[in-house]
């Protein structure tokens, strides 16, 4: 009895295994992921970061553009200067 017993805990840790490594698991699937959007929402919270220094619309403008490929990060300034402004 203890055989078969250790025999199928065996047989399901590797079956369960064998499924589990065929799963893809990405966060774009599972949380409907679109790069315009995220892009768009990040020129908007630059835009209240930076005030009047930072060209919302021409951000907004990009993103549409470049179909959410450059994504802006207000904390890097190479990704936010075409969209300073000199006031």
């Amino acid at each position: 009895m203890a055989f078969k017993l250790t025999v199928f805990s065996v047989f399901f840790i590797i079956t369960a295994i064998v499924s589990i490594s065929f799963v893809k698991t990405e966060p774009a699937i599972a949380v409907s992921f679109d790069p315009m959007e995220i892009c768009i929402e990040n020129c908007a919270q630059c835009k209240k970061m930076l005030g009047s220094w930072f060209d919302g619309p021409l951000c907004a403008e990009s993103c549409i553009r470049h179909r959410g490929r450059l994504v802006p990060d207000c904390e890097d300034y190479a990704s936010i200067a075409p969209f300073l402004t000199k006031i």
